[in-house]
């Protein structure tokens, strides 16, 4: 695979602020889409090519379902073709997405964490806009649907990028993009988003403290962060460290309390720190289908007693909260 299916955005980019990092940007993409990148990757390609040419529709990046409607069904054949090309990129995390009659009923509603974030955040209208931990992109079509004049979404996660580059073959946009990076990919010295989102990852990072201040980096002076992340649902300054898995996952390290996430935040420069949503996360939100057909949150909780997990933790509550750089000194 080359870097053909991310120039248009590479371009774009390049004629932004952000144009100094575009080669290097470029080169550490190719790297990740090399050959040798994932033993997967052959059949993924396969995947894409096979997505059969649709008639036109329109795109929809304003509503719960993101994608393309068509002005009727598709023919029954090329119907099953679209969808068996989608599903050989099982699984489907973050969605939903519908094209052209083609329901892609992913594990998360991510349209739900959406609509708890929209109506809180800076208006994105114009904005360029980073959004780490992306997966195959849901949320950066929203944020183009909101307005947002570029987003960069990095996930280094290959089959999320394979996923968005299915989508995009319908989209054909070149303002999203989902690079296969990680933050700690970035050029150093990037800076220049007017809007950060870290959504779902803090709680992946071993140095969540290192996470907030590369954060806090990547945003121009007065720019905005969106930070959606598990917390302990405790008053006071109190942090979980799981021993061992936190609902079966290997990889949960730290789970504030909001106090205490709000303090890391001050401590790593941020101002006008806001919590704008604490939710606990259900099964309506994060379950099993047939586009993610592997164990989820309703398997991970405690059969007896679903505020638990079956490790016996606390059951996840997620919280949003909000913060800015702060602006530059005269």
């Amino acid at each position: 695979m080359d870097l053909t299916p991310f120039e248009p955005f590479l371009d774009r980019l390049g004629r932004t602020g952000l144009g100094p990092w575009r080669e290097t940007l470029a080169e550490r993409t190719a790297f990740r889409i090399g050959t040798q990148a994932h033993g997967d990757l052959p059949r993924w390609e396969q995947a894409l090519a096979r997505l059969p040419d649709l008639p036109s529709g329109r795109s929809r990046l304003d509503g719960p379902c993101v994608g393309i409607e068509g002005v009727g069904p598709l023919a029954p054949d090329l119907g099953r073709s679209l969808r068996d090309a989608l599903m050989a990129m099982h699984p489907w995390r973050k969605g939903p997405f519908c094209i052209q009659g083609v329901h892609i009923d992913t594990e998360w509603r991510s349209d739900l964490k959406w609509d708890r974030v929209a109506g809180a955040i800076a208006p994105l209208t114009g904005r360029l806009v980073l959004d780490v931990g992306c997966g195959n992109g849901y949320h950066g079509w929203r944020m183009l649907g909101a307005g947002a004049w570029l987003v960069l979404g990095i996930d280094p996660t290959l089959l999320f990028v394979f996923q968005w580059l299915a989508l995009n073959r319908y989209l054909v946009r070149d303002d999203l993009a989902v690079l296969p990076l990680g933050i700690e990919d970035l050029p150093g010295d990037l800076t220049g988003f007017d809007t950060v989102f870290s959504m779902g990852v803090l709680y992946h990072r071993r140095s969540p403290i290192d996470h907030l201040m590369d954060l806090r980096r990547l945003l121009r002076p007065g720019g905005e962060l969106v930070l959606e992340t598990l917390v302990l649902d405790r008053e006071g300054e109190c942090l979980l460290v799981p021993p061992g898995r936190y609902a079966a996952m290997r990889n949960v390290w730290f789970i504030p309390s909001v106090d205490a996430l709000a303090v890391w935040l001050g401590r790593c420069g941020f101002a006008g720190i806001r919590v704008v949503d604490v939710t606990r996360t259900g099964p309506e939100e994060q379950r099993s289908t047939d586009w993610m057909r592997f164990q989820s949150l309703p398997d991970h909780l405690d059969p007896a007693d679903s505020s638990r997990t079956i490790e016996g933790h606390p059951a996840p509550v997620r919280a949003v909260l909000i913060a800015n750089r702060p602006e530059s000194r005269p």
